[in-house]
């Protein structure tokens, strides 16, 4: 391995760059004499020496340069530490090798500086080495600091890190989406579990009432105020209608249902076990129905695009799945569209059958509409569509539905063109319809308007370079094929000269011959 020249160490307290005086090899690095140098300041003085120290000039400048290098990306003053201190090389003949921590800041920096290779800790044993010991010593080899300047700088710069790195905006988070459609889930087993066991322990009370009432909510706060059937009379139907939404035929049937019912009676032990049991899944749904609206209020804030496409439960699915909404951005199509049918997609390649035509995505009502022969192709449409939109809703600053609500006017075309024939609208009729309705409503767009406003000389230069391009490519073909001919010929008469030449001796012979005769 080449030796390295210089260390850049990124600290709290700002950029430094060292030269490298003394290396040891990698082999070297084990010897216990080279690991004691490396503990002592001395010794460890002896190998780098500080070229130059650039500190931040505020706390506000050295948050965002870390936020950048957490990225892979070099800030403009490390560019510029590194312009002004490194020698210039062009790299052809030698190169600059620079130890740097990050392997992706290594990569962008050997992008930037042709001259320069770098070399990472992840790497390079001698680079992480070293750096190692400069950290150690950092508050010595560091000029102008005092005793715990690095450490409060670490300590500072660590919770303004963090803090910008937890921060969020309380309007737009995914994660409570995500805790909501589990909770929600979660209260759809325990409500039907609960219910079920009312309705069967109720049942051998007051059967004909499963009969009148199929909702388990109501069924659940009819338990509560019905209680013993032999109570019931002509008075008791406002109190029963009250819990029926003020449906009079109901609350009417049901006391004339319990005057006849085959029933078996219950004790008041009993019956307050069943209420207790009643009131807890009241509870439940009465807390299902608040928390569906919040999750729906929610979906319209973080997603409203891909809410208005697939409808709340399925679009908080989908990102649930995928684990945050950005991420559900970033998947292809293709992924979004078997999201989670991946047991079925597995199987499928390990067996070499038919892979999954959908996974979530079939709880859409556009795939319970479409026909069995054309359901896969709308997965595909619906699923592409749904990308779209999730990328929509999170790369935008200000979300709003209209994308959404175009899509699935396309969505609703093509399934139209699947039954019918008739031609459904084309991608860039439907964007240009959504980019009006937002800016109808005082929406923006970062929209370039010189490309806008030229978008016939954009189409003239590339016809140009178009044109350019295919004239150059017939040139070069002619001339090839120039060269092939003159080659040819060339060739050719090579061998008219090669069979001219035996000819041409043997009548030369003959002549002589003819005057030697002559001669005699």
């Amino acid at each position: 391995m080449a030796n390295v020249n210089f260390l850049l160490f990124e600290s709290a307290v700002g950029f430094s760059l060292f030269e490298v005086v003394n290396q040891a090899d990698a082999v070297g690095l084990e010897l216990p004499e080279v690991k004691d140098a490396m503990k002592s300041l001395d010794k460890f003085g002896k190998m780098v020496q500080l070229r130059c120290f650039n500190p931040w000039t505020s706390a506000a400048h050295g948050l965002e340069a870390i936020n950048l290098i957490s990225e892979g990306i070099m800030p403009d003053y490390l560019k510029q530490t590194l312009e002004l201190n490194l020698p210039q090389t062009s790299g052809k003949k030698s190169k600059i090798i620079l130890g740097v921590v990050d392997k992706r800041l290594a990569g962008e920096i050997s992008s930037t500086f042709p001259g320069v290779q770098c070399e990472s800790a992840e790497t390079s044993e001698v680079v992480a080495s070293l750096l190692r010991g400069i950290r150690v010593h950092a508050g010595k080899l560091l000029k102008g600091l005092q005793d715990g300047d690095i450490n409060r700088a670490q300590l500072g710069l660590g919770h303004a890190y963090s803090r910008a790195k937890v921060k969020f905006s309380v309007h737009k988070n995914d994660n409570h989406i995500i805790q909501g459609i589990a909770t929600l889930d979660a209260l759809d087993k325990g409500i039907n579990q609960g219910a079920m066991r009312v309705r069967e322990w109720y049942g051998w009370h007051f059967p004909e009432l499963i009969r009148i009432v199929s909702d388990n909510g109501t069924y659940a706060k009819l338990v509560l105020a019905i209680g013993n059937k032999k109570t019931l009379d002509a008075d008791s139907v406002d109190d029963i209608a009250n819990v029926l939404n003020q449906d009079q035929d109901k609350a009417e049937a049901i006391v004339q249902a319990a005057k006849v019912s085959m029933g078996q009676d219950i004790s008041d032990t009993d019956l307050h076990m069943v209420k207790d049991l009643a009131a807890n899944v009241s509870k439940m749904a009465d807390y299902r129905r608040i928390l569906a609206e919040s999750l729906d209020k929610k979906m319209g804030d973080v997603a409203p695009n891909l809410q208005v496409i697939l409808g709340t439960p399925v679009a908080a699915r989908l990102i649930s799945h995928a684990g945050s909404l950005t991420n559900l951005a970033k998947y292809p199509a293709s992924t979004l569209q078997i999201l989670g049918a991946e047991k079925a997609l597995f199987r499928a390649l390990k067996t070499k059958g038919a892979t999954p035509k959908y996974g979530l995505l079939y709880q859409s009502t556009f795939i319970g509409r479409a026909g069995p022969k054309v359901k896969g192709r709308i997965s595909r449409y619906l699923a592409n569509k749904c990308s779209i939109a999730s990328r929509i809703d999170n790369f935008s600053e200000h979300p709003t539905k209209r994308f959404g609500e175009v899509m699935r006017e396309q969505l609703e075309q093509r399934l139209e063109w699947y039954a019918s024939g008739t031609k459904p609208m084309k991608n860039t009729e439907a964007m240009d319809k959504a980019i009006k309705a937002v800016l109808d409503e005082g929406g923006d767009f970062d929209i370039d308007n010189e490309e806008i406003a030229h978008p016939v000389a954009n189409k003239e230069e590339k016809a140009d370079k178009k044109e350019k391009k295919e004239k150059k490519k017939d040139k070069e073909k002619k001339e090839k094929k120039d060269k092939k001919d003159k080659k040819r010929k060339s060739l050719a008469a090579e061998d008219t000269e090669m069979v001219d030449a035996p000819a041409a001796d043997a009548e030369h012979k003959k002549k002589k011959k003819r005057k030697s005769t002559s001669a005699e």
